[in-house]
This record gives C-alpha cells, structure tokens and sequence, in this order.
C-alpha cells in the first residue's frame, strides 16, 4: 500500500527528476506543519536529499600547538573547513577539513545564516492548541538553549546512503570555535575532539522503528563523532564515558535532542513503510463514516479535515481521559458556552455521565504527522493528557521513550505536541459508541 512513489521517496537514482533521498529530519512537538505554517529552512520536516554536487569535508591537516596569531592565520582562508579548539591563551589546535566528494553535508541550528540547512527553534508543549495564537508568541519569546551552529550530518553519496551525526556545524567562515570553556580533549591517537555547550544527545531505537521497536539509551556526540555516556547535567565540563561499541550512524527512528528541540531522523527506506498523509485522511474518513454518536445527546460527531487539525469543530469529539468514554462537547457544570468560547474548560475534571468516572475532559485531535506513526492501523487510542489520536502501537511506543526535558530530566511526551504524558501508561483506549439506527 505505500509505495515509495507514492511521496516522491527514492532510495535509487533512475529517476533524474527527483533525486536520491538519505532520509527526514521531523521535529517533535509539531502535528504536520509548524504553527504559522512552514516556511523556506524553518519547518516541521526537513528532507535530507543527495547534492547536485559533493558537499562533504573530512579532516585533514592539524596544526598542533598554535599560538592565536598562527590560528587566526589557519584559519582565514575562506574556502577552507576548519575547528578550532583553543586549549588557553597561548595555545589553539586547529584541524583544516578537506573536500569529500564521496558524501554530502547538511548543517542544522538556531542560526539563520546560509550555512544551516534545517532552521530549528526552541519547541513549547502544546504550541498548535492554544486556540488563540498565544503559543506562536510564546515560542518566539523564550530563551532559546539550542546552539545556532547545533549538529551536522554526513551521508554517503552511494548507497546504502549512510548516515553519520556530528555536534557542532561550521559557521559562515566555514569555522567551528571551541572555546577555552568548552569540553575538549585529546584523544589516544594524538588528535582533539569536544563538546558543544549543551550537547547533541541520540537515542536509536531497538528493533528499528517497527512495531517491535523498543526505547534505546541517550548518548551524547562529540564534534568528531565519538559516542559517550551523558554528562551529570547537560553543560557539565566533564565529559561521560566513551561507549566504543556504539556508532553515531543514524538508523530508522534514531531521536537527535538539541536542548529545545527534539528530532525524529526517518531513513527512506523506512518512510516508504510508513502510512502517508494520504491514508490518515483515508482513516478519518473511514472513522467518521461510522457516524460515532455522543451516547447523552445522540449527536454524530465527525473528527475535522486534516487542514482544520487545531480548530474545535462543533462535531468534534471529546472524551473523559480516566474511562475513555467518547462524547460530544457539553457545558455540564460550565456556564453553557459554545466550544470556541469554552478555553479555560479544556482538561478541567468532570464526571462521565457513562461510568460516573472523574476526569479531565477534552476534546480529541488526530495526529496527523505521518511520520511518527509506527503502522497504519486506526487511531483508537488518545495521549493523556493532550487528547492527540493515533494507533495503538504508536501510542504505546512514545509512551515508553524518555525524551529530554531541560538540562538533566527526562520524560514521555506526545509527539504530537510534546506535552508531558500523564496517568499510569500515558495513553488509553477510545470508547466510541455508535448510531443507534
């Protein structure tokens, strides 16, 4: 059923229109698109596809023990790559970066600057349902903690396509700077690695991302690719403990945090098995075609199209997230209001008229990301407490993965939102009743 065709995925080159796609970078916290829309670099989806031309670089010479004069001078040609580390005042290693005509590089940051591929902001829970626009304000107001130069990712030009994460991207001088404060060190081989200020973390799934996939442990990378055990807060000096058994090669649903945003990296190959935007819209027509009614007031409800996913509906379905039980929207307990008026009762606790349980009441919206989605079955199940609906083994999967929450806590958040999970799993099961005729 989803070919690869179907969204333009190629993992080979016999087509010269459309080019050798490495894989999608999807930002969590955002259901299909960014609140005020996607545009140019900043988006939700950043697909990584092969370059007209290599833009690949690789390591080359090192200049060992130079003073800051002789580092300004390495370092001043513009055509060349270069990381500076400066171990003190006196004293900077610069490593020069040569051309790679074997792979391509893709930079991705805060910094608007042409060098970054992938713009990526600082994502806030719940930033798409603030039913008044004050979530885009806010992420525009906060502190940002994602570096502007966060991470680049080198993929082989031939197949299978490889893809390598590194910490840190060059600047628009084609530098990296890792200051006297940084984390840095030399290694056994006589060369220097490092770490950026907050960290570029990476979890890679078990099992892939499959239905059989289970949550990884977070490492950290260093500037070199190095893989290590995370630091005791995120912007410790101490660096943890190198892990030689494991690789900074991307696979199928690795998760990439950039202290502030959280990325979904999805290989093409496995897009190709993914449900596409086309089949949600299939299984929310397929789901309101069953004409699901609230069992008080017997009313149909219909979940929205996909373009209106964030606008309470006068249909739209709401459910207590203690039993599951589906209702229509009532102001029982409120002052009468209609829907669109009625923001300060969204999550608030009521009694299902149904089983008498307690507990918030919201309403329900489709996760309509099709790329977090572990298989095509119908979305029957509901994140607590946001409401986001999707499959049951999706729901079950971002349940157990702790993502990184500030600079040492950890939790389960929606994906579809980021909003911290609640309750004993963190999802449950919809009770849709439906037409009586």
């Amino acid at each position: 059923m989803f070919s690869p065709d179907q969204e333009n995925i190629s993992t080979t080159p016999a087509s010269t229109k459309v080019p050798v796609k490495y894989g999608e970078l999807i930002v969590l916290g955002y259901n299909g698109s960014l609140p005020n829309g996607d545009r140019g670099r900043r988006k939700s989806r950043f697909a990584l596809c092969r370059r007209p031309k290599a833009s690949g670089v690789k390591p080359s010479t090192v200049h060992v023990a130079c003073t800051p004069q002789a580092a300004k001078v390495a370092i001043s040609n513009k055509d060349q790559h270069s990381i500076s580390y400066t171990l003190s005042r006196a004293q900077t290693v610069v490593v020069e970066y040569t051309h790679d005509s074997n792979t391509d590089m893709f930079q991705i940051g805060r910094s608007t600057e042409s060098p970054i591929d992938f713009v990526v902001t600082d994502t806030v829970p719940g930033s798409q349902q603030s039913h008044g626009g004050e979530g885009q304000t806010q992420t525009q107001s906060i502190q940002s903690t994602i570096s502007r130069f966060a991470c680049r990712i080198i993929c082989q030009r031939s197949p299978p396509y490889t893809a390598r994460i590194y910490a840190a991207g060059f600047d628009s001088s084609k530098n990296i700077f890792l200051g006297e404060k940084a984390a840095k060190w030399r290694t056994q081989d006589g060369q220097m690695d490092g770490l950026t200020t907050n960290g570029v973390l990476v979890m890679h799934p078990r099992h892939g991302f499959t239905q059989d996939s289970k949550p990884g442990v977070w490492r950290e990378i260093s500037v070199c690719g190095k893989v290590f055990t995370l630091r005791e807060t995120r912007s410790a000096q101490q660096r943890g403990k190198m892990v030689e058994s494991e690789s900074q090669e991307l696979v199928d649903g690795s998760l990439i945090d950039l202290c502030g945003a959280t990325l979904l990296w999805r290989t093409a190959e496995g897009l190709s098995r993914t449900p596409t935007v086309k089949h949600l819209e299939a299984l929310r027509q397929e789901l309101n075609a069953g004409r699901p009614q609230c069992p008080v007031g017997f009313n149909t409800l219909a979940f929205p199209s996909l373009r209106r996913k964030e606008i309470l509906d006068e249909k739209q379905p709401w459910a207590y997230l203690r039993c599951g039980h589906v209702h229509g929207y009532h102001a029982w307990g409120g002052q009468g209001r209609e829907p669109e008026d009625e923001v300060v009762e969204v999550g608030r606790e009521r009694e299902c008229p149904m089983c008498r349980t307690r507990g918030p009441y919201v309403p329900l919206w489709l996760g309509c990301e099709a790329g977090f989605y572990l298989d095509a079955a119908p979305p029957t199940h509901a994140f607590s407490p946001c409401g986001h609906v999707c499959s049951e083994k999706t729901a079950a999967f971002w349940s157990q993965i702790p993502l990184p929450h500030g600079t040492h806590t950890f939790h389960a958040a929606c994906p579809f939102c980021v909003h911290q999970l609640a309750g004993e799993s963190g999802y449950l099961r919809l009770i849709f009743q439906g037409p009586l005729d």
